[in-house]
């Protein structure tokens, strides 16, 4: 299929990522490499390498290390004209990287970021959604603050007076709602109000508050239990009516280096045989053998949904198995950025 540019606005917090290498510890060695990443930052540079007109929104350091975060989106073709300068200080994370059978460890310090200050009307949203088709958020810009939640939500609300779709990520972190609101009371009126979203599993059991059918694929012939997987959309489509495309992603970890990962998309695809026209789509099984990187799998996911819906003639299946491609891959590449190019994500399809 042909490539369809559009306009992409993501929103949220750009993060400096702090590691040890060759999967030391946090408490050994003597040096840390950084990258730069973060939910919709991840989602931005991904569309960008696929070749659609994106552009990121977040407030920066007024320091050589804010304008070296934004110069490494820059330089992988996002748009960066409507982020703002200014506080003192950038948000990080220190990552332990898994390894055999022991799980990665994640540690956030935000506190006082330049994102976390920002307030409602430090943004001139309605020139920076002129001429968009989607505005992605995630439930993260809502858990730093009660001013970045307020500045979610008049995104939200200038994104629907001038009909920009809304695509969501679930993207519950539970260590970083401190500032007093109910994450799930907050989620739940984003889910309100988008138009497609992605979850994994967890957050999914999470949301619902309902046990998940259990994923323990250990080879790609695992057979999913459809029919619960069926009744947890069917509900939530109930509860948020106006969501039209709902991505969850799957993944079995059987070693550090070795994950199974699958993804359903619950969907309007006119089908008469259904009462309102949704079915579940469900996408192969892909035996990931050799993980080198599994951070911003999800983003990926996201990423990859949003491209294939503006491509011409995409049917909904195939926006699935876009999107889970683009996934797999992902977990190849090193840091948080998918630079999986549409090549290689239409070769693995």
């Amino acid at each position: 299929m042909t490539q369809a540019k559009s306009r992409v606005i993501t929103f949220g917090e750009l993060l400096l990522r702090f590691s040890k290498e060759d999967h030391q510890r946090l408490s050994q060695g003597r040096y840390f490499t950084s990258l730069y990443g973060g939910s919709e930052a991840n989602v931005a540079v991904s569309l960008a390498t696929l070749g659609d007109d994106v552009a990121y929104v977040t407030r920066l350091p007024e320091t050589p290390v804010g304008h070296a975060g934004a110069q490494s989106l820059m330089q992988l073709g996002v748009d960066l004209r409507a982020t703002l300068f200014g506080g003192t200080r950038i948000g990080t994370y220190y990552l332990e990287p898994a390894a055999g059978m022991r799980s990665s460890k994640v540690i956030y310090d935000r506190a006082g970021s330049a994102y976390s200050e920002l307030r409602p009307g430090m943004i001139p949203w309605r020139e920076v959604l002129k001429g968009a088709r989607v505005l992605h958020v995630s439930g993260i810009t809502t858990a730093i603050t009660q001013n970045a939640a307020d500045a979610t939500f008049e995104a939200l609300d200038i994104a629907d007076e001038m009909g920009v779709k809304v695509s969501f990520d679930i993207n519950y972190r539970k260590n970083l709602w401190r500032y007093g609101a109910d994450p799930r009371e907050t989620i739940g009126r984003m889910l309100s109000r988008c138009d497609l979203m992605f979850g994994d599993a967890i957050e999914f059991e999470w949301l619902c508050q309902r046990k998940q059918p259990p994923f323990t694929a250990t080879d790609t012939h695992f057979e999913m239990q459809m029919d619960e997987y069926q009744e947890w959309f069917e509900q939530l489509h109930r509860q948020y009516p106006r969501c039209q495309r709902w991505l969850m992603g799957m993944r079995n970890m059987v070693a550090s280096s070795r994950h199974l990962l699958t993804a359903l998309l619950y969907t309007n695809v006119g089908d008469k045989e259904t009462a309102d026209g949704y079915r579940l789509l469900k996408g192969c099984i892909h035996d990931i053998n050799g993980v080198v990187d599994a951070s911003g799998v999800g983003d990926a996911f996201m990423a990859g949904m949003l491209h294939a819906i503006g491509q011409p003639g995409a049917t909904e299946q195939w926006i699935l198995d876009y999107a889970l491609a683009a996934a797999a891959l992902k977990n190849t590449i090193v840091g948080d950025f998918n630079l999986a190019t549409d090549d290689e994500i239409q070769s693995l399809l």
